[in-house]
């Protein structure tokens, strides 16, 4: 194994896991969360052409400390973006993290925002 953790070995192995069966399209892009100890990032992104549409992150709005206060924030901020670029269904990938706690909060306040996914 190296110098990698096993813990970042499982954390990949599930990120493969769940892109297999979650692909952005152009009129469905990927909802893609990425979280940390200390802060949470999320990015709309069109897999066709590799491009991100929306981001919004918690380092972008300012907002300390990573709780799921800050997770609605971001999630908030995410949905008024991407509707402000007409983009209103997008298939959510979770990235290898359960759905729970940071990251569901994230995709209910992106759900009160107007995204469907």
């Amino acid at each position: 194994m190296g110098n990698t953790s096993k813990k970042k070995v499982l954390l990949e192995r599930r990120k493969r896991r769940v892109r297999k069966h979650v692909t952005g399209k152009p009129d469905r892009p990927r909802l893609r969360v990425h979280r940390t100890l200390k802060h949470i990032y999320a990015q709309i992104i069109d897999d066709v052409t590799g491009n991100t549409l929306v981001a919004a992150s918690s380092v972008a709005l300012k907002i300390s400390g990573g709780d799921i206060g800050a997770a609605k924030a971001v999630g908030k901020a995410l949905g008024e973006k991407a509707k402000e670029k007409s983009i209103e269904r997008v298939c959510f990938d979770r990235g290898g993290c359960l759905y729970h706690g940071r990251v569901k909060a994230l995709a209910e306040a992106a759900r009160e925002a107007g995204l469907q996914f």
